[in-house]
């Protein structure tokens, strides 16, 4: 009994599911198709037994179906309620029609978008709305254990999916977390970079001050610069860090390592990585942003390209932005498996995002797959 109370505990604190979607033009469209179809069963079975009354239930219930993500508990309520109310009107008579069947859809959605409390509330409601209708209309203890079995399998649904999406949306999650680190550690390392070069020009210009007063000038001029640069990738840094843990101090990759992508060690199509335009001038936080994009992109085509024989990388430096573009020409619809975006492919957006640019991925335009980052020169500061 113990263990019971303190599920039950546990099932109700259980809070609802972040971003909720709202109703959409599918479930408008569900409603909009479902009613005429209750109608249409109505005029085609003229056998049913209270056959426009059990039609307009059908049809006021509808409505149910657009709110049931928003309003799951009040919505398994409103409608196990309302055919309740059927046979204490009839003396007995359900509605028969085969277009009930979408209030399945209800139970799936009050454990899939609800909270706890609303789950154990409107299991409840339905225990109560089904040995209802088996006390009014007992049929045997089959037809209670199949309407009970019936509701059971679409709870049991939504809890899966539930903790599917759960799963998924924790591991996502994750990986921004883990992109959001690595990011700040590599502006970490920019940063003790301008501050040590601000150092040394104030060691510089305190030995030369006596001697040669310009030169002290010279490097209150560095390090004012320096102390630009430091406060900006300071700034970028407090808006990607998330978790106090001590930063790695190993200098990041950058631009210049992109020809090891392409080595002959690595298994795979070859790479030809092409850099067009002056590179000095971009922030080592870009540089390596786009370092790290082009790796996830190269291993991915190594991975997932079907029969590819090579893999393209070019950098084109703009006066504003910088873009990356890495394809394939591996097999047309083989190039990446179907389904969701990977986790590979969310850390690179969120990379991206984090640098004030954008990260598109999909089909090319002829074979394989093309994954195309424009990020700013400057790297956009809280």
């Amino acid at each position: 009994m113990r263990e019971l109370l303190r599920a039950v505990r546990t099932a109700r604190a259980e809070p609802r599911p972040p971003r909720i979607p709202p109703p959409g033009r599918r479930d408008v469209l569900l409603a909009g198709l479902l009613a005429p179809a209750a109608v249409l069963e109505g005029v085609l079975r003229p056998d049913l037994p209270w056959r426009w009354l059990s039609v307009a239930v059908v049809v006021a219930l509808v409505p149910t179906l657009v709110w049931r993500r928003q309003q799951p508990l009040a919505m398994v309520a409103v409608a196990f309620a309302g055919t309740a109310l059927v046979p204490l009107i009839t003396g007995g008579g359900m509605p028969e029609l085969y277009s009930m069947a979408y209030l399945v859809v209800l139970p799936y959605a009050l454990l899939r978008w609800g909270s706890g409390a609303q789950a154990l509330a409107g299991a409840a409601v339905m225990v109560g709305k089904v040995g209802l209708a088996s006390a009014l209309h007992w049929t045997g203890p089959g037809d209670l254990v199949a309407r009970f079995a019936v509701l059971l399998a679409a709870g049991a649904l939504g809890v899966a999916v539930r903790y599917r999406a759960g799963a998924r949306l924790r591991e996502l999650d994750r990986v921004r977390l883990l992109e959001r680190e690595r990011l700040a550690r590599e502006l970490h390392d920019t940063v003790a970079h301008h501050v040590s070069a601000m150092a040394i020009r104030a060691q510089a210009g305190l030995a030369t001050s006596g001697l040669r007063p310009d030169a002290a000038t010279d490097a209150l001029r560095v390090i004012e610069t320096e102390a630009s640069r430091a406060l900006t990738e300071m700034r970028g840094m407090v808006r990607v860090l998330r978790r106090d843990r001590p930063a790695d101090l190993t200098p990041g990759p950058g631009l210049a390592d992109l020809e090891r992508l392409g080595g002959d060690a690595q298994p795979g199509p070859p790479v030809d990585v092409e850099v067009d335009g002056a590179t000095d001038g971009l922030p080592p936080s870009v540089a390596a942003a786009l370092y790290r994009l082009a790796q996830e992109s190269v291993t991915n085509a190594r991975r997932h390209a079907r029969h590819a024989t090579r893999i393209e990388v070019r950098v084109t430096v703009g006066a504003e932005q910088v873009r990356l573009r890495v394809s394939d020409d591996g097999e047309a619809g083989h190039a990446r498996p179907a389904g969701s975006p990977g986790y590979g492919l969310t850390g690179m957006a969120e990379r991206a995002d984090l640098l004030g640019g954008t990260l598109r991925a999909g089909p090319g335009p002829g074979r394989g797959w093309t994954v195309t980052a424009v990020l700013p020169c400057r790297p956009v500061a809280v």
